[in-house]
């Protein structure tokens, strides 16, 4: 049955047809999983960008970043297609699609996963994110699920 209002029970159906709880230690692993998963989303977030940004330049400098800087005959081979934005894209890509994964799992509408998941990301947020992060990070956010 497809609740469409909160309830707390220990019998969930996530994701899939397979992944259904209906013992308190299948409840708590389950809710483990989405705590790991909300964790793991913060911090492709966080090498994300960390990726765009190249690193943390040192204080009073104009660096380029390290996976987009030069190296001789590779010179005029930045454009379109270089490592940094290959990498940043690929990233973006699992970010997002673990972010709607969260957000499906949050439309169980199961209490325990909800929480579960929104302590997660507000936990690991508070740990891979440092300030100069918080400058772009909400800016430039397309993810609906972020």
């Amino acid at each position: 049955m497809m609740h469409m209002t909160f309830y707390w029970s220990r019998q969930v159906t996530l994701l899939f047809n397979s992944w259904r709880t209906d013992s308190w230690l299948s409840y708590a692993l389950t809710l483990l999983a989405c705590l790991l998963a909300s964790a793991f989303y913060q911090y492709l977030e966080h090498v994300r960008y960390r990726v765009r940004r190249g690193g943390k330049p040192t204080e009073g400098t104009a660096e380029e970043p390290f996976l987009l800087q030069s190296k001789g005959a590779e010179a005029g081979n930045r454009g379109k297609w270089s490592v940094g934005k290959i990498v940043g894209g690929v990233l973006f890509g699992l970010s997002s699609a673990l972010g709607y994964l969260l957000m499906l799992a949050i439309m169980s509408f199961n209490g325990g996963v909800f929480l579960a998941i929104v302590l997660g990301l507000t936990v690991w947020f508070l740990v891979f994110r440092i300030e100069e992060d918080d400058e772009t990070a909400g800016v430039n956010s397309t993810c609906a699920c972020a």
